[in-house]
């Protein structure tokens, strides 16, 4: 089975999420934008129990950011590290991956794509090169 490991910028917070990764995307909505202080996030989604937390700090504190879903954040260094859904899905940011290269990560859609200043240009699909 396949696995994907990561964690905030500091180690405290560190995860494993197993299984096949769902719905590989990019979201420019303005939680996102918030949140991060980046234009664009990248995520991908795994089932709540295909998520362990398994760093020294444990879970993520989780901030309430929506009527669905929490922010979840490293308390030491502040790195967001995705959001845990009321629904059993919790969204990993792909830049907190140790392997964010691998092909099955690469986004397949972009949300709230009108969120984004007109100068930012967002690209869905491989790279050609």
């Amino acid at each position: 089975m396949k696995h994907y490991e990561g964690g905030c910028l500091c180690g405290h917070i560190r995860f494993v999420a197993t299984g096949a990764p769902g719905w590989p995307h990019t979201c420019s909505c303005t939680i996102c934008q918030r949140h991060s202080g980046a234009l664009t996030l990248a995520w991908v989604e795994f089932p709540r129990d295909q998520v362990q937390w398994n760093g020294p700090g444990g879970a993520p504190q989780l901030w309430r950011s929506s009527p669905k879903s929490s922010r979840a954040f490293c308390p030491v260094c502040g790195s967001t590290l995705g959001a845990v859904d009321d629904a059993p899905t919790i969204a990993l940011l792909v830049g907190n991956l140790d392997r964010p290269n691998r092909k099955e990560l690469a986004p397949v859609a972009h949300s709230y794509i009108s969120s984004r200043p007109r100068w930012w240009r967002i690209r869905i699909g491989a790279d050609p090169a």
